[in-house]
C-alpha cells in the first residue's frame, strides 16, 4: 500500500508573498473603509453649508419678506421656492410661518401642513442644521429665521417666519457612491501593482533560496556553522572589497589572527606580504606554499563570481609537520646514498686487501687496512670531538659523507665545541636539524665544482647563545640579495619558484625566529658565503615572531 506522501511546507518566498499580499489588500480595504467614512462625512458637512447657504439667501430676500405681508403668500412664494431649488441643486426648500406652518413645499399637498423638525433655535434667531426624517425621508437640512427688521423699516428683528433648504441622505449617498466607485478602483489598482511587485521580489528571493522554506534554510544554517567548525583545515571568506566575510576556527588558528577579524581588510590582518600578496589576487591561486611566523601553508583561492566578483574562497592545509617529514626524508635518502656509497668503497677497499694477501704482500695488506681505518677513525673522533651532542653529529657525520660523495670537503671547524645536554628542551632537536641541515646543503650546492669545494661548520656556545656557523668557497650572495635570500621561492638557481627551490632558506628563517634567534649571511674570509645562526638558550621561544 502506498503511503501517501504529506504536502511539502511552502517555501519561505512563497510564505513572504502570501503574508505580503494579505498585508497590502488589509491595508487597501482599511483605507478604502477610512476614506469612505471620511468622504461621507465630509459630503454630509458639505450638504449641510449648502442648505445653510441656501436657506441664509432665501431668507435675506426682500422679496420673500413682502411676500410673506401678504393675505396669500403661498401664490408668491411656491414658484420663488421651486427655481430655487432648480437652480441651487437642493431637494427642497420649504417657507413657513413661526408656528411651522408651510407656505411652500416640493409636494403641493403639503402646503399648510405643520413642518416636520425643530424649530426653537431659528425662532431665537439662529442658523442650525441637522439630519431629520420628514416627508421626503431621511435628509440634511438647515433652518433660518425670516427677520422683519432686515430692511422693513421695524427695526425690532421680530421673526416672521421661517426658511428650510435640505438634501436628501440617499442624495448624498449617491454622490459619495460615485466616489468610491472610484477609490475602490485605485485601491483595486494600488492591489495589483503591490501583489504584481510582491511577486517580482519574492520570485527572486526564491531564487536566492532555492525554493526552501524556513525550517529548511534553518536546519542548513546549523549544517553550516557545525561544518564550518568540525573542519580542521582553514577556510577564509572575502567580499567582493577583500575584507573577511568569514573565517572559521581552523583559519584564525592557522593564520594566528584574533576573533575579531570578520569586516576588516586582508591588507590589516599583518600576514606576510607573499601571502597577503596570493589572498589579494584576483586570479585563483593553486597549491602555492607560503610561510607565516611558524608554520607552512599550502593556500588555495577560488573567486567566487555571478556575472561580477562577489569574493574569493580559500582553503589553508598546514603542512608544517609534512614539510619536516620531507626534510627528514630528504635527509634519510641521503644518508643512504651515502652509506651505498661508502658500502661501495668499502669493497673496494676489501677487495684491494684480499688481493693484497692473495699476492703474498700481508704486510703491505696490513697496513693499507689500518691507515683506512684510522682515515674513517679520525673522522668520526674530530666530529664527535668538537660536538657531542648526539643529534647534531649524527647530522654532521651524514652531511660529511653526502658532501663527499658531491665532491665537496666538509669539515668541522677547531673552535667547534658543543657537550651533550647543553641544549634546552624547548629547542626540539628537529628545529636543529632543519636549521644546519639546510644550511650546510645549500652550502655544499655553492661549493661544488668549485677549487677548492670545502664547506666549514662550527657550533659552539658564546653568551648564552648557541650559535651555528656555515662558511663555503662559492660565489657567495649578493649584497643587493642579503635580505631577499630568505624569502620563499627566491634561489639563485634555475629551478627556482614556487615549485622549484627557494625553500630551505625561508624554513631556516622561520625556525630561527621561532625561537628568538637571529639569522645573518656575510661574505666569508676566504670567498663565498657565511650564514650564522644564533640561538638562545635560555630564553622561551618567541611566538609569532617576525620572520
Amino acid at each position: 500500500m502506498r503511503v501517501p506522501s504529506l504536502p511539502r511546507p511552502r517555501s519561505l518566498a512563497g510564505q513572504l508573498f502570501a503574508m505580503q499580499a494579505v498585508l497590502i489588500a488589509v491595508v487597501v480595504a482599511g483605507y478604502a473603509l477610512f476614506t469612505y467614512v471620511s468622504d461621507r462625512r465630509q459630503a454630509e458637512e458639505a450638504a449641510g453649508r449648502q442648505a445653510a447657504a441656501v436657506a441664509r439667501s432665501v431668507a435675506d430676500s426682500p422679496s420673500v419678506r413682502e411676500a410673506i405681508r401678504t393675505p396669500d403668500p403661498t401664490a408668491a412664494l411656491q414658484p420663488y421656492a421651486l427655481r430655487v431649488m432648480r437652480d441651487t441643486e437642493v431637494d427642497f426648500v420649504t417657507i413657513m410661518n413661526p408656528e411651522g406652518i408651510r407656505w411652500t413645499h416640493p409636494n403641493e399637498d403639503e402646503i399648510g401642513e405643520r413642518f416636520l423638525g425643530h424649530t426653537e433655535r431659528a425662532l431665537r434667531g439662529e442658523t442650525f442644521t441637522e439630519t431629520y426624517t420628514g416627508t421626503l425621508g431621511p435628509s440634511v437640512r438647515a433652518v433660518t429665521p425670516v427677520e422683519a427688521g432686515n430692511g422693513d423699516g421695524d427695526g425690532d428683528g421680530r421673526v416672521v417666519g421661517l426658511v428650510s433648504a435640505g438634501i436628501r441622505v440617499e442624495a448624498i449617498s449617491r454622490r459619495v457612491q460615485g466616489q468610491l466607485t472610484a477609490l475602490l478602483g485605485v485601491a483595486a489598482g494600488a492591489l495589483v501593482l503591490g501583489a504584481v511587485g510582491t511577486y517580482v521580489i519574492n520570485a527572486r528571493l526564491r531564487r536566492h533560496t532555492h525554493g526552501m522554506n524556513a525550517a529548511e534554510l534553518s536546519r542548513m544554517h546549523d549544517y553550516h556553522q557545525a561544518a564550518l567548525h568540525a573542519v580542521r583545515e582553514g577556510l577564509l571568506m572575502l567580499d567582493g572589497q577583500y575584507r573577511v566575510a568569514l573565517i572559521n576556527d581552523g583559519g584564525r588558528e592557522l593564520l594566528g589572527v584574533s576573533d575579531d577579524v570578520v569586516g576588516r581588510s586582508v591588507a590589516e590582518l599583518g600576514l606576510p606580504a607573499p601571502l597577503t600578496g596570493a589572498l589579494l589576487a584576483s586570479e585563483p591561486r593553486v597549491d602555492e606554499v607560503h610561510l607565516t611566523a611558524d608554520r607552512v601553508l599550502v593556500v588555495n583561492t577560488s573567486p567566487v563570481s555571478g556575472g561580477e566578483r562577489r569574493g574569493t574562497v580559500v582553503t589553508l592545509r598546514d603542512v608544517t609537520e609534512l614539510q619536516s617529514l620531507m626534510g627528514e626524508l630528504d635527509s634519510e635518502r641521503g644518508f643512504t646514498q651515502a652509506l651505498r656509497s661508502q658500502a661501495h668503497e668499502a669493497a673496494n677497499r676489501l677487495h684491494t686487501v684480499v688481493s693484497l694477501i692473495e699476492l703474498g704482500r700481508a704486510e703491505e695488506a696490513v697496513a693499507f687496512a689500518t691507515a683506512e681505518l684510522e682515515l674513517a677513525q679520525a673522522l668520526t673522533d674530530q666530529v664527535v670531538a668538537a660536538v657531542s651532542e648526539p643529534v647534531l653529529a649524527a647530522l654532521l657525520l651524514g652531511k660529511t659523507a653526502q658532501a663527499n660523495e658531491r665532491g665537496v670537503e666538509l669539515e668541522v671547524s677547531k673552535d667547534s665545541r658543543l657537550d651533550d645536554g647543553l641544549l634546552p628542551a624547548d629547542l626540539p632537536s628537529r628545529d636543529l636539524v632543519t636549521i644546519l641541515g639546510n644550511l650546510i646543503d645549500n652550502a655544499v650546492d655553492a661549493a661544488q665544482g668549485g677549487v677548492p669545494a670545502r664547506v666549514t661548520v662550527a657550533a659552539y656556545t658564546e653568551g648564552g647563545e648557541l650559535v651555528l656557523r656555515v662558511s663555503d668557497t662559492g660565489a657567495g650572495v649578493d649584497e643587493s640579495h642579503a635580505d631577499l635570500v630568505f624569502q620563499r621561492g627566491f634561489s639563485t638557481k634555475p629551478t627556482a619558484g614556487p615549485g622549484g627551490r627557494g625553500l630551505g632558506l625561508a624554513l631556516v628563517n622561520q625556525a630561527v625566529h621561532r625561537h628568538g634567534g637571529g639569522l645573518t649571511v656575510t661574505k666569508a674570509p676566504g670567498g663565498g658565503a657565511r650564514f650564522e645562526v644564533r640561538l638562545p638558550l635560555r630564553t622561551a621561544a618567541v611566538p609569532g615572531g617576525d620572520a
